[in-house]
């Protein structure tokens, strides 16, 4: 299993739409949008090799110094098979 983490999802937003409309949506909103553009390019990439499995988007998990730290509910916002 391969756990990634996106920390810089509002930089991201900004350099691609710019900075005035990055302050106008809510930083889950930037999290949202690069978490989907990574994994439509992770399943595409993933495709062209040939490997099979699923991926998704999880809310409630975070990686902590020693390891995963599970919030008070974990929810599951995007589930795919490829």
């Amino acid at each position: 299993m391969i756990v990634l983490k996106i920390s810089n999802p509002s930089e991201v937003v900004a350099s691609k739409v710019g900075r005035l409309l990055e302050r106008l949506t809510p930083d889950h909103v930037d999290l949202s949008t690069v978490e989907d553009i990574v994994v439509r390019r992770l399943i595409e990439n993933l495709e062209a090799e040939g490997i099979r499995g699923e991926v998704a988007t999880v809310r409630g998990l975070d990686m902590g110094s020693t390891g995963l730290v599970l919030e008070d509910h974990l929810h599951v916002r995007r589930h795919q098979s490829f």
